[in-house]
């Protein structure tokens, strides 16, 4: 593997991932979709570390969107342990690595043993600051404006806030993890070219890639190829 010589400015600060693939690639095999999603760990902690080598400083990984409560009830629950197995498994060695797990999601439905697990690594890893991983879990992306604007609704309900003084700051306040700094690469997996919901509001200006790689197969490489795309694309926000 070989990590791209790149000046500081053309590191992206913030890296979206949409791990998208597992099941393709369970099936292209002949195994269940749950082997698929066992496959994928390996691969997005590996991808972990190539963003630490290489410099990223935010890294949001939708391991289970909104969305996702929709699959069969088998694939759930085995997802929902597998969260649990996998924040266990990890958390340990992400905290030797420096890096800061925060949850980012909805409580709502969610297993209470996830949320532990969560809380816990949270906790543990809070003064951690080589890396911040957003573990995007119970994510919806419109779900967390409607619950944004919802919460401002009642202050403005309750005279704390005047409607005019209503401003994208304010917004952000209310937004699941309000300190998230916008995504600069939005990285998504298996040559699918969309978004899904994922995280609208901080990727306005997001450099979108998308790769024709299976989630499973995905290495550090994968995103170091990501980020030299990137590194050649011409940001202007608005500007001739």
């Amino acid at each position: 593997m070989a990590m791209p010589k790149l000046k500081k400015d053309q590191i992206p600060n913030h890296v979206a991932l949409v791990m998208d693939g597992n099941g393709r690639w369970a099936k292209q095999r002949g195994l269940p979709r749950t082997a698929g999603h066992e496959a994928g760990e390996k691969a997005l902690f590996d991808v972990v570390q190539g963003a630490i080598q290489i410099g990223v400083k935010e890294l949001s990984a939708y391991a289970f969107s909104t969305e996702n409560w929709k699959r069969s009830p088998e694939e759930v629950k085995f997802l929902m342990g597998f969260n649990v197995e996998v924040l266990r498994r990890r958390r340990d060695e992400m905290n030797d690595l420096g890096v800061k797990i925060q949850w980012v999601g909805k409580p709502q439905r969610l297993w209470k043993s996830v949320i532990k697990e969560l809380e816990i690594a949270q906790e543990l890893t809070k003064r951690n600051k080589v890396m911040t991983l957003n573990m995007c879990i119970n994510y919806g992306g419109r779900s967390e404006i409607v619950d944004a604007v919802s919460q401002i609704a009642e202050l403005v309900a309750k005279k704390k806030v005047k409607p005019n003084a209503i401003n994208e700051k304010l917004i952000e306040k209310n937004l699941y993890s309000p300190k998230m700094s916008d995504v600069d690469l939005f990285l998504r997996s298996s040559g699918e070219m969309r978004t899904s919901n994922f995280l609208p509001w901080q990727s306005v200006y997001a450099e979108l890639v998308f790769l024709d790689v299976l989630w499973p197969d995905v290495t550090r490489q994968t995103l170091w190829d990501a980020i030299e795309i990137y590194a050649e694309r011409d940001r202007r926000f608005g500007k001739a």
